[in-house]
């Protein structure tokens, strides 16, 4: 059983679905997300690291956001040629490693954003309160993203023991897979039910719940007071990370709901049904390249420094 983002399905028993047009189409797909997402995020590090007016609180989770869709699309060739190959050739150390990478894009990325919720609540309840935090300091961030890190790897950490190379008995066949003890199935659904919880229930929870209180607050001292709640930088702030958590919801949404379809139905595989699961797994890569293009338009700070670094000076 496979149960990374790299497919939705369960095949079971010999029976192999193949399809000329996803044959083709997956892999243009896949690299073309590879090629943006790697270079996008790529710049966004590059960006952050280089010049000094980048380094805020809010840009080291961008930072770290960046360098979790980075290391996921780094591994994506990998499962571009195993889609081409039709089976796993590159032994068992490194299937446990793009197993546990798919799984890290999985938990990262809404982690950070939570982290970044909590963060414009607290920016929010501070500016509404007339205080300041001095706590929050780009040291604590760094120490924070660790935190994230570290809990991430704690959360991924039983795919990684499962994950290895199963042989098919009957045509020698190599697959990367989670391979559960028995009884399998039991273990499969604990396994989805454990990412739908982990993974998005929790989080996602924690995110409507702080962007609820936020804009109760907000609401609040516009009838209470006529000061404004943000001035016009952290309200540009709020917004972008706002709609980067609404574009990671939109492409995630669909991957956790297929959890909830295959967990409470028993559909027969159809080409319909490949098709569907593809199209969510190709979502929630595209996913991994799209944050940068939402830096360039809604971040001003960004968008001038990356043009100074692109800036031919004179030797």
């Amino acid at each position: 059983i496979r149960t990374g983002i790299g497919c939705l399905l369960v095949v079971s028993g010999t029976q192999f679905y193949f399809y000329a047009d996803l044959y083709v189409i997956l892999p243009v797909i896949y690299s073309v997300i590879c090629a943006v997402g790697l270079t996008g995020n790529t710049a966004v590090i590059y960006v952050i690291l280089k010049a000094p007016k980048m380094k805020t609180v809010t840009n080291m989770f961008i930072l770290n956001l960046a360098i979790a869709d980075d290391l996921f699309t780094l591994v994506l060739p990998i499962n571009i040629a195993e889609h081409l190959l039709h089976y796993w050739p590159f032994g068992e150390v490194l299937c446990k490693v793009i197993l546990s990478i798919d799984h890290y894009n999985i938990f990262s990325s809404i982690y950070f954003l939570t982290v970044m919720s909590i963060d414009r609540y607290l920016v929010v309840l501070a500016t509404v309160r007339s205080k300041r935090m001095p706590y929050r300091t780009y040291r604590a961030a760094k120490i924070i993203s660790f935190c994230v890190w570290v809990l991430v790897i704690l959360i991924v950490m039983p795919f990684t023991v499962f994950a290895g190379v199963y042989v098919n008995p009957n045509d020698g066949r190599k697959s990367c897979v989670l391979s559960f003890p028995i009884p399998e199935s039991l273990w499969f659904k604990a396994s989805r039910i454990y990412t739908l919880i982990m993974g998005f229930a929790i989080p996602v929870s924690t995110i409507c719940i702080l962007y609820t209180m936020m804009l109760y607050k907000l609401r609040n001292m516009r009838l209470n007071s006529n000061a404004k709640a943000l001035d016009k930088a952290k309200k540009k702030v709020t917004i972008m990370v706002f709609i980067v958590l609404a574009v990671c919801l939109f492409c995630w949404t669909p991957f956790h709901l297929s959890t909830i379809v295959a967990l409470t139905t028993d559909l027969k595989t159809t080409p319909l049904l490949i098709g569907i699961s593809y199209f969510i797994t190709s979502l929630s890569y595209a996913n991994s390249c799209l944050n940068p293009f939402l830096y360039a338009f809604l971040d001003d700070s960004f968008r001038k420094a990356f043009k100074k670094m692109l800036e031919c000076r004179p030797a």
